[in-house]
C-alpha cells in the first residue's frame, strides 16, 4: 500500500473494525524492563506514582494491513527457574503450557487450578505510536516508537471504534487524518498500573501537512515479525523447557533472557538479549512479574 492509497482508504476502517471484533472473543475476557530495545516506548511514573503522556496510534506500516499485532505469552516461576516465552497459541497452534493448564484445571483440584492460574497467558498488543507529549522524556516527542500495551488500553481503542451510546461518533484512532490523540493517564491502584482515566481527544490530523504525515509513516516499524512463526520456539523446545522448569533442573537462562524481533539491514531476525544475574536476585523479581502480568 502506497501513501496515496493509505490516505484514500481512510486506513481501512471497515477491515480494522472486523479485526477488532475478532479480538473481542471470550478469551480476551516501579521496575523497568531488564533489556533495552530503543524501538519500544514505555511511560514513566512520577514521584507520586502517576504517569501522563499524549500519544497517537498510527496506521498499518508499508506493506502491512493491520495497525496492531497481538501476542500471547507466559511468565511464571517454578522449581527450575523462570519460564518466559511467547505462546504458540498466538499462531493458533497448540502450546505445551496451555495444554498443561487445561489438564490441571480439568482435575477439579483447587491446588491444581491455582497452578494453572499462576501460569495463565498474558495478552499484549504491539502498535506504532507517535509521541505528541512525554513530560518525563521530552526528547521522545515527535518520534515514532513501538508501543506494547494490554487489554485495558485495547478496550479504550475498541470503545472509540465501536461506541456504546447513540450520541458518540465512531472514530478510527489509527487514522492519520481522522484519528485522535490518546491521553495516557496512569495511576497506581493497589500497587498496579490503572488506565481508567485515559481517553481520546477530539478528531484531528496527526500533522498539518501531508509531507509531515508521510515522513511519520516512513519511520514506522513492521509489526508482522511479532507473529512470524520463525520468531517462536518450536513446540518441542517449549515442552522441553517447561519440563525442565517444573522438574527443577536449573539452566543458565535467567529472567533477563528475552527474544524480540529486530530489524537489521532491512531484514528481520530474532535477537536474544542476555544479562546474567544470581538466582537469589531472580527470586526477588517474582512479585514484579506477577504485577506485570496484570499491569496492562
Amino acid at each position: 500500500m502506497d501513501f496515496e492509497t493509505l490516505k484514500s482508504s481512510s486506513s481501512n476502517f471497515d477491515k480494522i473494525t472486523k479485526a477488532l471484533e475478532k479480538n473481542l472473543g471470550p478469551e480476551d475476557q516501579a521496575n523497568k524492563n531488564k533489556y533495552q530495545d530503543d524501538r519500544l516506548w514505555k511511560p514513566e511514573l512520577d514521584k507520586t506514582g502517576n504517569g501522563y503522556a499524549v500519544i497517537r496510534f498510527l496506521p498499518a506500516s508499508n506493506n502491512e494491513e493491520m495497525p496492531w499485532q497481538r501476542v500471547w505469552s507466559h511468565a511464571f516461576q517454578d522449581k527450575g527457574g523462570w519460564y518466559i516465552e511467547n505462546s504458540l497459541t498466538t499462531l493458533n497452534t497448540k502450546d505445551p503450557v496451555s495444554e498443561d493448564n487445561t489438564r490441571l484445571w480439568n482435575t477439579g483440584v483447587d491446588s491444581d487450578k491455582d497452578i494453572a492460574r499462576k501460569r495463565k497467558r498474558k495478552l499484549s498488543y504491539y502498535s506504532n505510536i507517535y509521541i505528541v507529549s512525554d513530560p518525563k522524556h521530552p526528547e521522545n516527542e515527535g518520534k515514532v516508537f513501538l508501543y506494547k500495551f494490554g487489554k485495558k488500553i485495547f478496550d479504550k481503542i475498541s470503545e472509540a471504534m465501536q461506541p456504546q451510546f447513540a450520541d458518540e461518533k465512531a472514530i478510527n484512532p489509527f487514522d492519520f487524518w481522522k484519528g485522535a490523540n490518546f491521553k495516557l493517564k496512569i495511576r497506581k491502584v493497589d500497587g498496579y498500573w490503572n488506565y481508567d482515566k485515559s481517553e481520546f481527544e477530539g478528531v484531528t490530523p496527526v500533522a498539518s501537512e501531508d509531507t509531515a504525515i508521510k515522513a511519520i509513516w516512513a519511520k514506522q516499524y513492521p509489526l508482522k515479525p511479532f507473529v512470524d512463526p520463525s520468531n517462536f520456539k518450536s513446540y518441542e523446545e517449549l515442552k522441553e523447557k517447561l519440563n525442565r522448569i517444573i522438574m527443577g533442573t536449573r539452566s543458565t537462562e535467567t529472567v533477563e533472557t528475552v527474544d524480540l524481533p529486530q530489524q537489521v539491514n532491512g531484514k528481520v531476525k530474532s535477537t536474544n538479549v542476555v544479562n546474567s544475574k544470581p538466582a537469589s536476585e531472580e527470586d526477588d523479581t517474582l512479585s514484579y512479574f506477577s504485577k506485570l502480568a496484570d499491569e496492562e
